[in-house]
């Protein structure tokens, strides 16, 4: 089967990412093609080194490629201007940073609320997506909490409620288990498969952390900047009515 635009949430196709290194370049990325359905969740191994932060950088818009076209939502982002990528990060992809990256004078709730300072929600509108989003996270009794109040698998929580305030169509993690223990770990990737599977959102989890491998649709794996292996494809996945099951 072939995806369409409406299946697809991410196609990289020949993506080269190269720096100058005085006469020479390093590789960051070497003609990587990589598509994502719209509902699915990849989980992107591979050791130090090997591509898996340049790769998501470029799918978040946070870099532009040397090479090649990177398409959201039928749109090749890899000639926007910097203008143009600042308001695709903020009205399309949501970001979940290995080190949370919370506010740590701001409660759970206005932490949420930041988001939107920037976005197209102002007042209530904006106050009532993050009651939403803190209930269902089971984190409304926390909404005043600041972030030193909070456990560390409870700080994972506000920080996807954040990545999912603007209602992106794709979600990008950073070593989201690695602070947690075994126990916090596999209760926040339940909670990410949980969330993204009902929105209908894609995700790539960068990872080390076995744990998630086994919750994610298909394992993506990354070695000298190129895609070595990827166990299924992204057509099947959504042909399967199985898969994601």
């Amino acid at each position: 089967m072939t995806a369409t635009a409406t299946d697809v949430a991410l196609r990289m196709e020949g993506v080269r990412k190269t720096y100058p290194a005085g006469d020479d370049e390093v590789v960051a990325l070497d003609h990587v093609d990589l598509t994502v359905g719209s509902d699915e969740i990849i989980a992107l191994v591979g050791p130090s080194g090997s591509g898996k932060t340049t790769l998501c950088s470029i799918a978040g818009g946070l870099l532009t490629p040397t090479e090649g076209t990177v398409v959201m939502g039928g749109e090749d982002i890899s000639r926007y201007t910097p203008k143009q990528l600042t308001q695709f990060r903020r009205d399309s992809v949501g970001f979940v940073f290995q080190t949370v990256n919370l506010v740590p004078f701001l409660t759970a709730r206005e932490n949420l609320l930041v988001v939107d300072e920037i976005g197209p929600r102002t007042g209530a509108p904006a106050r009532a997506r993050a009651d939403q989003l803190l209930e269902e996270l089971g984190l409304a009794d926390r909404a005043g909490n600041l972030p030193g109040q909070l456990s560390g698998g409870q700080k994972q929580r506000v920080a996807i409620g954040r990545a999912l305030m603007n209602e992106p169509d794709l979600v990008l993690f950073d070593e989201p288990t690695s602070a947690l223990d075994t126990a916090l770990g596999d209760q926040v990737v339940k909670l990410i498969r949980h969330e993204m599977k009902s929105r209908g959102t894609a995700a790539i989890i960068v990872t080390h952390d076995e744990r998630i491998t086994h919750y994610a649709d298909r394992l993506v794996r990354m070695l000298d900047g190129r895609v070595s292996d990827a166990d299924g494809s992204p057509e099947a996945a959504l042909e399967d009515p199985s898969v994601g099951s």
